[in-house]
């Protein structure tokens, strides 16, 4: 695929981008940036893409790359640290000590849960999670793509049973 031709591609995913950056950010004016920043590291690496493989579905990897490593970025930038003798952290809203045991935990059961699946719901389940469409899933299962509807909805219904005890807050929401 010749630079032309890449450059026209990756534009015609613009508004698809914009409004997934919407999503993202929930802010106009900063999704507008997040897709600019998302289409100059796609025209910057081309090189990087492979033809014949999902291009929207790479500049949505690239976009929530970068959105992440903002907010991490934000997120480490808003504590300061005082020079004194207590050493106080300032300006910093979340606890000064971090526990990860409940996340570990919620994860080990949420891993067990999808063990727990058959390789039929488990892999159509996991390929719709990372993004592929039923129609590609479909494909490179070789069944209908109807049938990768149904075991989509099955592993999910089945899934929300095995992890009911984390409720419906959004918080732990497997989709």
């Amino acid at each position: 695929m010749t630079q032309i031709e890449y450059n026209h591609q990756v534009k015609e995913h613009y508004k698809a981008l914009r409004g997934y950056a919407l999503k993202l950010t929930q802010d106009p004016e900063d999704a507008n940036d997040l897709v600019q920043e998302t289409m100059l590291k796609a025209f910057n690496n081309k090189e990087k893409f492979q033809d014949g493989t999902n291009l929207k579905g790479w500049l949505y990897t690239i976009m929530k790359n970068i959105f992440i490593n903002n907010y991490r970025r934000m997120v480490n930038g808003s504590v300061v640290n005082d020079d004194t003798e207590n050493q106080y952290l300032l300006n910093h809203s979340g606890p000064s000590v971090k526990n990860e045991g409940d996340g570990r935990l919620v994860m080990t059961e949420v891993n067990e849960a999808l063990d727990s699946l058959t390789d039929s719901l488990r892999t159509p389940f996991m390929m719709s999670y990372e993004g592929y469409k039923y129609e590609e899933i479909a494909k490179y299962l070789a069944v209908p793509l109807g049938t990768v509807k149904i075991r989509i909805h099955m592993a999910r219904q089945k899934l929300k049973k095995m992890l009911s005890a984390y409720g419906t807050d959004n918080s732990y929401t497997v989709n």
